[in-house]
């Protein structure tokens, strides 16, 4: 599965995402626009350079122009998509997410009052899911962020990389033996060179993303930045302090190692963790829980977790089970007796694997130095 959805990639075709790009292209005395897509651009002030332009095949996804320009642009054959009144977000948006981003305003105001809160407010307004509109904005962003998606994990790849995924509960709290041992493993993992997916909310996720991203500092400032943390525990009672407190944390440590989250809205009691600094943030569940799989393609780590974390065992298993060797990617499911006997995955995981191209790669384990070991 392509992140953005694409069923076959169109070497025709140039996304436009930036005004340095655009004013590049220009420069370069580019005549023709054909092919071009050009993602929510402020483009005032670019008359004189558009009207030169031949915009015959070129497509404008929720830009702005100067008076008039849309209806020329139209008559010499462009494609404008306007842009949406009423969606509090950007459905043509040409980057992931920062959590500065979506926690825009968190110094001064409530969590329920930021970009990350109004837009799953709006996703569950009364009769929201019906709206053409809404569901027409909530797809087009959702293509887009898997198409800025696909674009970083091909730099990463081509810089030589691996994408491991860490998989675990919600419910680990910081300031617990689970939360430092998943936060170790995304340092771990970091620290041999992959690169960390997480499902991008809070508990194992928030861990496993925060251990990563402070890879590069010494193991006493992790523990100081552990200590931290744990003096607000988890995002209940208030969203607020649990994200300023992680918020306090990067402001320390501005240079950290890239890591991905993958969150959505469709759970929207989940807040994103502060710590994934690439955020790609879906409101289709069914997409982000693909994507998140198929990205890794150095493997799952799955940490103890409950419902979330048992389907995506068995998302992946089934991948494994049907896909082609070449495909097979490692699963390593930490804590025995957690998924032998309390949720009893690991027999059934299995049974499965036996015989199959998988049944080499599917492997039990009780630490995190185990699960690092098997995927280095």
């Amino acid at each position: 599965m392509n992140p953005s959805g694409s069923l076959t990639p169109s070497p025709r075709t140039l996304d436009v995402e930036s005004l340095a790009h655009f004013d590049g292209l220009l420069a370069e005395r580019a005549g023709s626009a054909h092919g071009w897509h050009v993602q929510s651009l402020d483009l005032r002030g670019r008359s004189a350079s558009l009207e030169e332009l031949d915009v015959q095949g070129a497509v404008f996804l929720g830009c702005s122009f100067d008076p008039g320009v849309e209806d020329r642009l139209r008559r010499k054959g462009a494609l404008l998509f306007p842009k949406l009144e009423g969606i509090p977000f950007d459905a043509y948006r040409g980057r992931l997410y920062a959590p500065q981003e979506l926690y825009a305003g968190l110094d001064s105001r409530p969590y329920e009052e930021l970009p990350d809160a109004l837009i799953y407010q709006w996703s569950i307004q009364p009769g929201q899911r019906h709206k053409l509109t809404a569901t027409l904005a909530a797809a087009l962003h959702d293509h887009a962020i898997g198409d800025a998606l696909d674009e970083f994990l091909e730099q990463g790849r081509q810089a030589g990389g691996s994408f491991v995924g860490v998989m675990g509960g919600h419910a680990a709290q910081r300031g617990t033996p689970e939360y430092a041992a998943a936060a170790m493993l995304g340092r771990k993992l970091a620290l041999a060179g992959r690169t960390v997916a997480t499902g991008g909310g809070p508990g194992a996720m928030e861990a496993a993303n925060l251990g990563a991203y402070l890879s590069g500092t010494t193991p006493a400032e992790t523990e100081s930045a552990l200590a931290s943390l744990a003096s607000v525990p988890g995002f209940r009672p208030s969203v607020s302090a649990w994200a300023r407190e992680a918020a306090a944390v990067v402001e320390r440590y501005p240079d950290g190692t890239p890591s991905v989250g993958i969150p959505t809205w469709f759970y929207g009691h989940e807040p994103p963790n502060y710590f994934a600094t690439h955020i790609a943030k879906y409101f289709a569940n069914a997409v982000r829980e693909a994507v998140l799989l198929e990205l890794c393609d150095g493997g799952i780590v799955f940490l103890p977790g409950a419902a979330g974390t048992v389907q995506e065992i068995f998302q992946d298993a089934c991948e494994n089970y049907y896909g082609a060797v070449q495909t097979v990617t490692p699963m390593v499911l930490v804590g025995r007796e957690y998924w032998t006997s309390k949720y009893p995955a690991w027999p059934l995981v299995e049974r499965l694997a036996a015989g199959r191209p998988m049944e080499r790669k599917v492997f039990l384990v009780d630490t995190v130095d185990e699960a690092v070991e098997l995927l280095s």
